[in-house]
């Protein structure tokens, strides 16, 4: 390699060794104010420190960074400890930080954490706690600062979303000495106003110091006994404070905080009428049903109404008549028929075909003579065609055989 002719990757380790090599450079502390905090899911923190005509970039891995006793967060001044370093990928000169002490606001944080568990085991955070938001309240209650970004993105989003709403504002001291006794009055007098079903309270981002305010117990107390329901937008969405636990709802960003507490008035106007159509679909539905019901109660009512059952006998009584009658009639006529052939068969069997065919009866008293033992001295013959009276001569009897 020829001196002065190195490649990327050749001159970015000779920098890195460079840096790394240099006692000035390693186990030495830093202070200025984070911002554009981010906590990655393998746990390591990436960051920028600032002040007021520099930045560098810093990262705290996972190792070192669950050893922390408080979270870091945008705007909070702290004192690094580490070394320099340069991220051989992208040739990056940045801070490898070891230690991290809160500068300022490590008296606050701990506060703020003891205020905050004291809170939590009173029950001022319990989720049962929390009221839902009206789905179109009468009005929009309004506490934070008179003038600034905020009130401007809660305005923008609020008109745009749905124009008539009513919206009342009550313009608040948002930080320092007297601050959380400005906006605790604020609340009380915002709530007071029967228009308002909704409020708001915020502020824009800034240290902790700035949003201490927020973390007062006053003011948290206030929140929590308010009357009608609060949506908290303090700060960015990082940002962390005790009115955040307090409050019904919170919000990431006060535009955020307006998209939840205004409902979108198109959207509302298309609920109504898909409602509207469902509600007649239903209605329509439950009618037809209702007709059917009564068509089958009226078409068993008829059925078994006393004229109807009357008019079943009736016909029934008539079929039976007729069965009957052509019954009896059947009935007569093999009656009849065998009243007939029974005569015939006693005319056939009777004693006057006796007689046609050449024979006579001997009667006495009326009475056929059938044995020689019965013959009297005198005795009718009867005869095909009539009696004679005769007088017995004499009698003969035949020996058995």
């Amino acid at each position: 390699m020829r001196p002065g002719t190195l490649s990327v990757s050749e001159l970015n380790e000779y920098v890195r060794r460079s840096l790394a090599g240099d006692p000035m450079l390693q186990g030495i502390a830093i202070i200025g104010e984070i911002s554009n905090f981010k906590r990655h899911t393998s746990g390591h923190l990436y960051f920028t420190l600032r002040d007021e005509a520099s930045r560098i970039s810093c990262v705290m891995f996972r190792q070192h960074a669950q050893l922390l006793r408080f979270q870091p967060q945008d705007g909070m001044r702290v004192q690094l400890s580490g070394a320099v370093g340069l991220y051989m990928a992208t040739g990056s000169y940045q801070f490898y930080g070891e230690a991290m002490m809160a500068e300022g606001a490590g008296a606050l944080y701990e506060l703020f954490v003891k205020t905050r568990e004291r809170l939590q085991k009173e029950g001022l955070f319990d989720a049962s706690l929390k009221r839902p938001l009206p789905l179109l309240p009468k009005g929009l209650g309004i506490v934070t600062s008179g003038g600034g970004a905020v009130l401007h993105d809660i305005l923008t989003v609020a008109r745009r979303r749905f124009p008539a709403l009513p919206l009342f504002l009550r313009a608040a001291q948002v930080q320092g000495s007297g601050a959380a006794a400005d906006l605790t009055r604020a609340l009380a007098e915002i709530a007071a106003l029967d228009q308002v079903e909704v409020i708001i309270i915020g502020r824009g981002g800034g240290s902790m110091e700035d949003l201490w305010a927020f973390n007062e117990e006053e003011l948290v107390r206030a929140v929590v006994a308010c009357k009608k329901p609060v949506i908290s937008a303090v700060g960015h969405e990082t940002d962390i404070t005790l009115t955040d636990f307090a409050a019904d709802v919170r919000a990431p960003t006060p535009s955020a905080a307006a998209e939840l507490a205004v409902p979108e008035r198109a959207e509302l106007i298309a609920r109504v009428e898909r409602l509207t159509a469902q509600l007649h679909a239903q209605a329509t539905l439950g009618l037809e049903q209702a007709g059917a019901r009564l068509q089958a109660m009226e078409a068993c009512l008829q059925q078994h109404s006393p004229v109807n059952q009357v008019r079943l006998f009736a016909q029934r009584l008539a079929a039976l008549a007729g069965r009957m009658h052509v019954g009896a009639a059947a009935g007569l006529q093999a009656l009849s028929s065998h009243a007939r052939l029974t005569l015939e068969r006693f005319e056939l069997s009777g004693p006057r075909q006796t007689l046609r065919r050449g024979y006579v009866i001997a009667l006495h008293a009326g009475r056929p003579v059938q044995r020689v033992a019965e013959v009297q001295e005198r005795m009718t013959l009867q005869f095909q065609d009539g009696k004679a009276h005769v007088k017995t001569l004499d009698v003969e009897k035949e020996q058995a055989q």
